[in-house]
């Protein structure tokens, strides 16, 4: 099959084709821009409503930041010179602050230098060995941290041992008691305490506690307080109760506990009645509310609510009892096992004033018989070396 040769289109006809191509496409170019302008067109007329707004808005901003700049200008201009030197005072106070609390941050971040780490070691041997500060000078920083570390691995080891016996004394238990009154708003967590009464509903008698927020809460014992409360909120209630019952006495039965419970654990004293007859109640449970600071015991017949860190006229049955019923905790913390060694440490203290006491020894006599052995002794040994020295003279 033989192929025709393809005729060469000629010049002047290309040059139309392309000119009807180009006028084509600039066609297609003009109809989208009138699309694209009459869409355009379109969405200005649906949002002319909104810019008007914004418009608007942005000038009612304008017009109240102008307002806010020429009050505040009138006000400064208002301001007396003693004013203006009392801000500036302010100003500089807090300033000094800033600066004083990061240099203080840096100086405890930065490490100790060689003499402050041998301070440190040379006082926890005096406190911990009984070493003299004028016998550790005289030895060198190597010879210091090798005691050091002896004796700080020792006091681990015991440490450690403390604490596992200290575990034994506690035990966690979830409370899950429902302790508070769901038809009053809560309160909020950093609005004080400003009041409580008696809340009377049927049979039932609750405390209501009012805070500043205009909130309150109601609780059926004092002890469920304790579960909410942190130690700002007990102090609050303890100066609100102490102002009204100091002079006067308690109508109201619940009133009489609430003031009896806080009095005992502010104002202990040990002619108090709950103190006096601790031998006739037993120990039924010991707990910890971390929430306040407080750990509670609850004896027959009675109930005694302590601070963590107060002193309290604890009999040695007492004490014993205590570590025996184990202290119930909701969760493992660092206080539970301060608490326990502050228990463990009184009833050592007691037991042995007890004995001293059974004796007939007062404190006083038990200072004098030890400095009168320890002056037998050196007198003992004083003997001993001048027997050595006259043998040895002798020989």
């Amino acid at each position: 099959m033989i192929e025709e040769p393809v005729k060469p289109i000629k010049r002047k006809h290309q040059i139309m084709l392309d000119e009807e191509a180009a006028l084509n496409l600039q066609a297609e170019f003009d109809k989208e821009e009138r699309l694209a302008r009459e869409k355009a067109k379109k969405e200005k007329e649906v949002n002319i409503p909104l810019i008007e707004t914004w418009d608007d808005i942005q000038a009612n901003i304008d017009v109240d930041h102008q307002l806010a700049k020429r009050l505040q200008a009138q006000e400064q201009e208002e301001l007396s010179v003693e004013e203006n030197a009392t801000l500036f005072q302010q100003l500089l106070e807090k300033r000094r602050k800033h600066f004083a609390a990061k240099r203080a941050e840096e100086k405890r971040n930065k490490p100790p230098t060689k003499a402050q780490h041998r301070q440190i070691m040379s006082t926890y041997l005096k406190n911990m060995e009984g070493y003299k500060l004028k016998d550790l000078k005289s030895k060198g920083f190597d010879s210091i941290k090798e005691i050091f570390d002896i004796v700080f691995k020792r006091q681990k080891v015991e440490d450690d041992k403390e604490i596992a016996e200290l575990k034994q004394c506690k035990e966690i238990i979830l409370d899950e008691e429902e302790v508070t009154i769901d038809a009053i708003p809560l309160a909020s967590k950093y609005s004080s305490i400003v009041g409580w009464k008696i809340y009377k509903e049927g049979r039932k008698n609750y405390y209501q506690i009012m805070r500043s927020d205009g909130k309150s809460q109601m609780y059926r014992i004092f002890s469920h307080m304790l579960k909410s409360f942190n130690r700002e909120d007990l102090e609050d209630l303890y100066r609100l109760v102490k102002v009204k019952y100091e002079s006067t006495s308690p109508v109201e039965d619940l009133d009489l506990l609430l003031w009896g419970d806080l009095k005992t654990m502010f104002e202990p004293h040990v002619k108090d009645t709950v103190w006096r007859n601790q031998q006739d109640y037993k120990v039924l449970d010991w707990k910890l509310y971390d929430s306040c600071r407080v750990h509670s015991l609850r004896m027959q017949h009675v109930h005694i609510h302590m601070l963590v860190e107060k002193k309290y006229p604890l009999i040695p049955s007492t004490l014993s009892m205590m570590l025996e019923k184990k202290l119930q905790i909701d969760y493992e913390s660092k206080m539970a096992y301060q608490l326990l060694k502050f228990i463990v440490k009184q009833g050592r203290i007691v037991r042995i004033k007890s004995l001293l006491d059974v004796v007939g020894i007062t404190a006083a006599q038990v200072y004098v018989y030890t400095a009168l052995m320890k002056l037998v002794l050196l007198m003992n040994f004083k003997e001993n070396i001048l027997s050595s020295y006259y043998y040895w003279n002798k020989s």
